[in-house]
C-alpha cells in the first residue's frame, strides 16, 4: 500500500500514527514540541506527571513544532546550530553571537523562527495555490478548451457555407473551392497552435504551482540547515503571475453572389479580422472565491454549512459515540437517516426495518431475493424511496407509511439509489443484459431527465452500480464491484476519476460524502473505510480492524457530522465521530 513521508502529507491530511512511547501502539493524538516525541493520550498524561518532561509543551499532533536536522556549526565544530541572527537572516551557534560579526544583533530560537516563518509562508502559499492559482488555472485551461470547441464549429460552419455556395458553380467549384478551403485550414492551423500555444502555457504553469507546493513540502521538514536558509528567503517561495492568454478571433466568411460572371466572388471570401485578440479576465484574488449568492431555502443551506466548516476539522482520532442494534436484521448492508429521528436499515436477506434511535422497530418490509446494494434513500421531502429489482420500479414510502409506485424503470433492473440534497433529484443505478448505468436525473416528480450510461470517450464507465451518493459540488459517486473502484463523473456525465485503492483491486460497498466534499467508501476484503478528497486523492484509512471493523458494508453521515457503520457480520450499527 502507497503512503506519504510525512513531508509530502498535505497540512490538512489526517494520516494513522502510532504513539512514540516503546511498546505502546495507540493511535497518536499529541506531540510534545520539547522531546518531538508523538503521544497518545494515556501517554500524554504520563509524560506529563514524569518529572522530566511534566514542563515539557503537549500540544494536539496537528498544532506540532516541526523537528529541525541537527548540524554543527561550520566555525565552532563543537556547537550546534541553534539560532537564528535576526539582522544576517542566517542560523547560528550560541558562541557564534560573541563574535564581532553578530556582535549587537538580534537572535531567535531557529527552531520557533522556522515554527514561525518558514512554516507560516509555506503554508500561506499552499493555501494560496490551492484556493486561487490553481483554480483560476484549471478555469482558464477549460475555457480554452471551449473556446478552441467553438472556433472548430465556426471553422465548420464556414466551410459548410462554402460548399453550399460553391454547389451553384459548375465548372469552377473544384479549383475554386479547393483554394478557399486551403485559407481557411491554415487560419484554422494557425488559431489551433495559438491555443495549444496557449494551452501548454497553462499546462506549465501549473506544473510550477505543484512543484512550489513540493518545495513548501519539502521546507517544513527540511533535510539540512542549507536547505531551510534557502526556504528563509523569500523569493523561493514566490508565485508567479498567471500567464496571459488571449481568446482566438475566428475568421468570418462572406457570402458571395451567384453570378456566372464572377465566380471567385459568388464563392465568398474568408478574412481574419485585423482584431486585436480580448485578454482573458483574470479575478483578483480577493474576489475569487465568491460565489453567485442563493436564494430562500438553499441560501439557508449553504450558510449553515458554512458555518459548520469554519468550526470542524478532520479529527486526530476516530471516536465511537454510541451503538444501535437493529431488530429483525441479520446484518446491516445499507442505511439511510430519516429527518425526524428515523432510521432505515436493510441487511442480505431482502428485509429493511424502520427503528427510532433508541432500536425500537417501527416497521419492517419484506423483499424476496438477495439485496446487496444501496437500495433505499429518504427524499427532501422525508419519504423513504427504495428499488424493487424483482419489479423493476421504484416505491415510495410517505410518512403515514403508504407505500406508492413512484417510477416504473421499464426492462432495466433498479439497483443502488440516492436522493440528492442539493435539489431532491434522484440517481438510480440500473444494469440490463449485462450493462450497467446510472440514470441522472428523476425529478421529483419522477420524470426522467438524463442519463450516464457512457462517458465522453464513448466508453461504459459502470459494471454493477449498487451504491450511489453525490458530492456537494454535483459530481455523481458510484461504488461499483465489479469494476473494482469507485467511479466519478461529473454534473454533465463526463467521467473524472476512478478510485481504484492503494496498489491493489478493492472491493467497494457504501458510500457517501460529507460537508467537506470528502468521499467516505467501504472496502470489505481489507475490513477499512477510505476517506478520499474531492478529487479521489487517498487521505488515510478511516476507520480499520484496529478500530473493531469487521467487513464494513454501509456508511452515511446525520446532519451533526457523525457517521453511522454498518457490517456484515453483526446487526449492530455503530456511530463514531471523526470531525472535530
Amino acid at each position: 500500500m502507497a503512503f506519504f513521508s510525512e513531508s509530502q502529507i498535505p497540512p490538512d491530511a489526517q494520516h494513522y500514527l502510532v504513539c512514540g512511547t516503546k511498546d505502546c501502539e495507540k493511535n497518536c493524538q499529541f506531540y510534545g514540541n520539547d522531546c518531538h516525541q508523538p503521544l497518545c493520550e494515556q501517554c500524554r498524561d504520563e509524560h506529563q506527571k514524569n518529572k522530566k518532561t511534566k514542563n515539557h509543551e503537549v500540544v494536539p499532533y496537528k498544532q506540532r513544532k516541526r523537528p529541525l536536522p541537527v548540524e554543527k556549526c561550520k566555525i565552532h565544530p563543537t556547537r550546534h546550530m541553534e539560532l537564528l541572527c535576526e539582522e544576517c537572516q542566517i542560523p547560528i551557534c550560541s558562541k557564534c553571537t560573541a563574535t564581532k560579526e553578530h556582535r549587537g544583533h538580534a537572535f531567535t530560537d531557529l527552531e520557533f523562527a522556522f515554527d514561525k516563518k518558514v512554516s507560516l509562508k509555506c503554508h500561506e502559499e499552499i493555501a494560496k495555490i490551492r484556493n486561487y492559482f490553481d483554480p483560476i488555472s484549471q478555469d482558464l485551461k477549460k475555457e480554452i478548451g471551449r473556446d478552441a470547441t467553438e472556433m472548430k464549429k465556426i471553422i465548420e460552419d464556414i466551410r459548410t457555407s462554402m460548399k453550399a455556395e460553391a454547389e451553384s458553380v459548375k465548372k469552377m467549384e473544384d479549383t475554386i473551392t479547393s483554394d478557399k478551403i486551403k485559407q481557411v485550414n491554415k487560419i484554422e492551423q494557425s488559431l489551433l497552435e495559438t491555443l495549444m500555444n496557449q494551452n501548454q502555457q497553462i499546462d506549465d504553469y501549473i506544473n510550477s504551482l505543484n512543484d512550489l507546493i513540493k518545495n513548501c513540502y519539502g521546507y517544513l521538514s527540511p533535510s539540512n540547515i542549507e536547505q531551510l536558509t534557502l526556504a528563509l528567503q523569500s523569493e523561493s517561495l514566490i508565485i508567479r503571475p498567471i500567464p496571459e492568454t488571449s481568446k482566438p478571433v475566428p475568421p468570418v466568411f462572406t457570402a458571395g453572389q451567384c453570378s456566372k460572371e464572377d465566380v471567385a466572388k459568388l464563392l465568398g471570401r474568408i478574412t481574419a479580422p485585423n482584431t486585436k485578440p480580448e485578454n482573458r479576465k483574470i479575478k483578483p484574488m480577493e474576489t475569487a472565491s465568491t460565489q453567485l449568492k442563493p436564494t430562500g431555502k438553499q441560501r439557508k443551506q449553504d450558510r449553515e454549512k458554512s458555518d459548520v466548516k469554519q468550526t470542524l476539522s478532520l479529527s486526530s482520532s476516530v471516536t465511537k459515540v454510541r451503538e444501535y442494534t437493529v431488530p429483525v436484521v441479520r446484518n446491516v448492508y445499507h442505511i439511510s437517516l430519516g429527518k425526524t429521528d428515523r432510521l432505515f436499515v436493510s441487511d442480505s436477506d431482502g428485509n429493511l426495518v424502520q427503528t427510532d434511535l433508541h432500536g425500537n422497530q417501527l416497521q419492517k418490509t419484506k423483499f424476496s431475493g438477495y439485496r446487496c446494494e444501496g437500495y433505499h434513500t429518504v427524499t427532501q421531502d422525508r419519504d423513504l424511496i427504495y428499488t424493487d429489482k424483482t419489479n423493476s420500479v421504484i416505491n415510495r414510502i410517505t410518512l403515514d407509511n403508504t407505500i406508492n409506485e413512484f417510477i416504473n424503470t421499464g426492462e432495466w433492473m433498479p439497483l443502488g439509489i440516492h436522493s440528492s440534497l442539493i435539489n431532491g433529484d434522484v440517481l438510480v443505478g440500473m444494469e440490463k443484459d449485462e450493462e450497467a448505468k446510472v440514470t441522472k436525473r428523476y425529478n421529483k416528480t419522477g420524470t426522467q431527465i438524463q442519463n450516464i450510461q457512457r462517458d465522453n470517450k464513448g466508453q461504459e464507465p459502470y459494471g454493477y452500480p449498487h451504491y450511489i451518493t453525490e458530492n456537494i459540488n454535483g459530481d455523481v459517486c458510484v461504488s461499483d464491484f465489479y469494476k473494482h473502484a469507485v467511479v466519478m463523473v461529473d454534473k454533465s456525465g463526463q467521467h473524472r476519476f476512478s478510485y481504484k485503492g492503494q496498489g491493489s483491486w478493492i472491493y467497494p460497498n457504501g458510500i457517501c460524502t460529507d460537508v467537506f466534499g470528502h468521499i467516505l467508501v467501504c472496502e470489505d476484503k481489507t475490513d477499512t473505510v477510505h476517506l478520499l478528497d474531492q478529487d479521489s486523492q487517498f487521505l488515510f484509512l478511516l476507520l480499520t480492524s484496529q478500530q473493531g471493523v469487521k467487513d464494513p458494508r454501509s456508511v452515511c453521515v446525520d446532519d451533526e457530522n457523525n457517521l453511522w457503520v454498518g457490517q456484515h457480520y453483526t446487526n449492530t450499527v455503530t456511530v463514531y465521530k471523526y470531525l472535530q
